[in-house]
């Protein structure tokens, strides 16, 4: 007789696969907590822990309570979400706190005048516009300034972010207003592209809004690390404000299509919400000049891949070398990539687990300073092209173009033009196959 604290999902899936009937389980343990399931021929060893230092839901005194909606309850949890630590490393950030002072509910996920603090330059450096009902606010959205590698040229652009309408202000058309304002604002400081994180993809593709980018996130065991390959250079672990993070960053941006560039505020943003236990190192060539850096933690014997950057192969062979150096302390490595990484190419064993799923959502503000930026390739086009776009938000967008191009290769746009192939298609597709998606 006694208590024992056993891992709830493991003990419902032993349950599970014992036999039916009236059968007896036998629950038994010894003074370690190593303890034995029987029933009929199944036996099953599990380790437990001391079910005294198990925590029991607290009694809840009715006497005192607050009603909100559930609306609320969700917002207040997704406003606050992001500032969870998503591993159980960092112990101070495993949970949100909820404090109710004179009726008042605070969700905090961080110290609040920390989150004012970091969130105010950012806020300083977006274009923000809201509808008021009086002097309350009732929907906004704002724009964040950007720069991205389109097939090798730097575009200016608009980032969207904190778009939200408050529930009794939904259904009036207050939000379909505001994004009309930004994108106007975005064509009048040459933000040519927009670009957001989408919370629901429907919504913003009937905005003109289209999938651009995906990722893609990867599982591979320590038996299938790549092979150890000889280079020139050598890794080593630096700060992770080290400016040959930020060198690399920014040749890579440079050179890969669909990356955003990071300056000061950027990395401010990248770094500010990580755990403690997070580490950067650096791929060095023979000639010093840092060409790759690896953002990883280790956390139950997994490696887990942050950030992974370089700009030539024997960077990545480098950084890879420095992964599989682990292999005695993991059991398995897991991260991220994105559009066209041909990860499993790339290694001796491609029988790894990846999934998939959209990333990044794009639009075009202005057609026709986007297509006088565009790269195009002169050589394998022949024909001129009559494009008829529909725009559900810029008329600007909307109607025939003519596209050709002289004998020194410029770019020649007409609007109201007809010569040329036709190609009829709204602004999002527009948008996804000039990303090349």
């Amino acid at each position: 007789r006694g208590k024992i604290a056993l891992d709830a999902k493991l003990l419902s899936e032993i349950i599970r696969k014992l036999s039916g009937g009236e059968s007896d389980i036998t629950i038994e343990s010894d003074d370690k907590y190593n303890t034995t399931i029987t029933c009929d021929n199944s036996v099953f060893h599990i380790q437990g822990k001391n079910g005294d230092e198990f925590s029991y839901l607290p009694f809840i005194e009715k006497d005192h309570f607050i009603c909100l909606s559930q609306f609320t309850l969700k917002e207040v949890i997704r406003q606050t979400l992001f500032s969870i630590s998503v591993n159980d490393s960092n112990k101070m950030m495993t949970g949100e706190l909820f404090q109710v002072t004179d009726n008042e509910l605070a969700s905090l996920g961080w110290n609040q005048k920390e989150m004012e603090r970091s969130k105010k330059p950012v806020l300083k450096k977006t274009e923000s516009f809201g509808w008021f009902d009086g002097d309350k606010l009732a929907s906004q959205i704002s724009v964040y300034p950007m720069q991205g590698n389109l097939f090798g040229t730097m575009y200016s652009m608009g980032g969207v972010t904190g778009v939200a309408t408050y529930p009794e202000y939904m259904g009036r058309g207050l939000m379909a207003h505001l994004m009309k304002k930004a994108l106007d604002n975005m064509r009048e400081n040459h933000q040519c592209v927009s670009m957001l994180f989408p919370y629901l993809i429907p919504y913003y593709r009937k905005k003109g809004w289209e999938i651009v980018s995906d990722k893609m996130t990867y599982t591979i065991k320590d038996t299938q690390l790549p092979k150890h390959h000889k280079v020139g250079g050598m890794v080593e672990r630096v700060d992770i404000d080290s400016e040959d993070v930020h060198r690399v960053h920014d040749a890579f941006t440079a050179m890969r299509h669909g990356a955003l560039k990071r300056n000061e505020l950027e990395w401010e943003e990248y770094w500010r919400w990580e755990a403690d236990d997070v580490l950067v190192a650096v791929y060095y060539d023979a000639n010093e000049k840092p060409t790759g850096y690896l953002v990883y933690y280790i956390a139950n014997d997994v490696f887990k891949i942050k950030e992974l950057v370089y700009i030539n192969q024997e960077a990545r062979h480098g950084l890879w070398n420095y992964i599989s150096a682990h292999f005695s302390m993991i059991d398995k490595v897991v991260g991220n990539n994105y559009t066209n990484e041909p990860m499993a190419f790339l290694l001796e064993d491609s029988e790894i687990q990846e999934e998939i799923e959209p990333y990044m959502m794009a639009r075009i503000v202005d057609f026709e300073e986007f297509i006088m930026q565009y790269p195009f390739d002169i050589i394998s086009i022949h024909d001129d092209l009559h494009f008829i776009i529909d725009d559900p938000i810029m008329e600007c967008n909307c109607g025939d173009f003519s596209l050709r191009w002289d004998a020194k290769g410029n770019t020649i746009l007409e609007r109201g033009g007809t010569r040329g192939e036709t190609v009829r298609c709204n602004i999002q597709t527009l948008t996804a196959m000039f990303y090349g998606y």
